[in-house]
């Protein structure tokens, strides 16, 4: 299988590009970049099994003739508010699979719209399979499966885990993206229906096995819009996110600037990176269990650091399943939601993905095939599903977590 990485000698891309090269289902990444330098010198670490091309995203001729003589489309080009849309159209007009890292709902909505017209083509598209929206999803569809009947459900993610491990003149396309879903306005389900709402909102949730309530902030993402079209018995859907007291207050103060136009979003995603790496906030993922030990004992919040909540019905009762995992890939963002994008194609290479058309992971992938895929690749390697999705139940009072520090490579 030939694959096109587009953006992949970027911060998420690399981790994708590298995990997909050492696996026998790839045959050749060409590595495809408006830098050209970085994606030749990128590339050249890899021999034979790896090539680049200079590619502009907004370049509807450019990204055709990228694309002539590929099986797959992995992009990581972000922001995807900007460019997901273009680059789907594109994978579909050229009958070409695609994947991505998509976060922002916007053009999720967009995407998910061109469903016939992928199947039509033969073409499967996977849409957000990073770590939120991706391992979120994975997490999600564990949860959802342990209750009779699911009535919300709840993704969450630790924006102090979420810093970009390297900040420069501009920010980074993550962290655009992630005051773009902080201003304005986001889609969420409740009560059965999606409503418009701000973001920012203080969300107390009861997750089983960690006594007491914890407080998580509403952001816009696609899990959301995604679940409920898979899922329609869910009347809330929302994803959240934990950070210390002071980066909330921080970003309180910059989202009226932004939305009333004293700030644009590069600005303000500018003075959100140096801020954060200023106060010394964590840039890089530990085992999950290690980083919630820390949460506990700093006070910093009960929540894990990536999560799904699920709560509905079992056996006639009010329930709740909350769903997290143990370890993870090394190295921070990049890895952890550049990892899961390789696990994807090694999916559709072996013919385990449902297609064709555009999907969300819920909706497309099996969450036993893709944790099997990523336990071994986690730090601490993991073998087992078991030791890597770690469940709690409210009527199984003995599955609360154990407070200890997981065992870390190394150590």
């Amino acid at each position: 299988m030939k694959i096109l990485a587009l953006g992949g000698c970027g911060d998420i891309g690399r981790h994708a590009v590298r995990t997909l090269i050492e696996n026998e289902y790839c045959s050749h990444v060409v590595i495809a970049d408006i830098n050209e330098e970085n994606a030749r010198q990128y590339a050249s670490r890899f021999g034979s099994k790896a090539s680049w091309t200079r590619v502009d995203i907004s370049n509807s001729h450019q990204l055709k003739k990228a694309f002539s003589g590929v099986d797959v489309i992995m992009n990581t080009v972000g922001p995807y508010f900007r460019y997901g849309l273009h680059a789907l159209r594109s994978a579909i007009e050229t009958k070409r699979h695609y994947m991505d890292v998509c976060d922002d709902w916007e053009p999720t909505l967009e995407m998910l719209a061109l469903d016939a017209t992928a199947r039509e083509a033969g073409v499967t598209a996977i849409i957000g399979l990073g770590a939120s929206p991706g391992i979120s999803n994975m997490l999600a569809v564990k949860a959802i499966s342990e209750l009779d009947l699911a009535q919300e459900l709840y993704t969450g993610w630790d924006l102090e885990e979420a810093v970009p491990e390297q900040i420069g003149p501009q920010p980074s396309a993550a962290t655009i993206h992630g005051i773009h879903q902080l201003t304005g306005r986001i889609r969420v389900l409740e009560k059965g229906h999606f409503v418009e709402s701000k973001p920012l909102q203080r969300i107390m949730l009861t997750y089983p096995g960690i006594p007491g309530t914890s407080p998580s902030w509403s952001i816009g993402h696609p899990e959301p819009i995604t679940f409920p079209r898979y899922y329609p018995s869910l009347e809330k859907s929302l994803n959240v996110m934990t950070a210390k007291r002071s980066t909330i207050a921080f970003i309180k103060f910059l989202a009226p600037l932004v939305n009333t136009g004293w700030l644009s979003v590069q600005k303000a995603g500018w003075l959100a990176e140096h801020t954060m790496h200023k106060t010394g906030h964590p840039t890089t993922t530990g085992p999950a269990l290690d980083v919630l030990v820390d949460k506990l004992h700093s006070g910093l919040t009960f929540l894990p650091p990536l999560f799904s909540l699920a709560l509905g019905k079992k056996d006639g009762m009010t329930a709740a399943c909350g769903c997290m995992i143990l370890s993870a890939p090394q190295g921070g963002m990049g890895p952890v939601t550049g990892v899961p994008l390789a696990i994807g194609i090694s999916l559709l290479a072996n013919q385990k993905l449902r297609g064709p058309g555009v999907f969300a992971p819920e909706g497309a992938v099996n969450p036993d095939d893709f944790f099997a895929a990523l336990g071994p690749l986690c730090s601490p390697p993991i073998r087992s599903i078991a030791e890597l999705v770690f469940i709690t139940r409210t009527w199984e009072r003995n599955s609360a977590p154990r407070i200890r520090r997981a065992h870390s490579a190394g150590s």
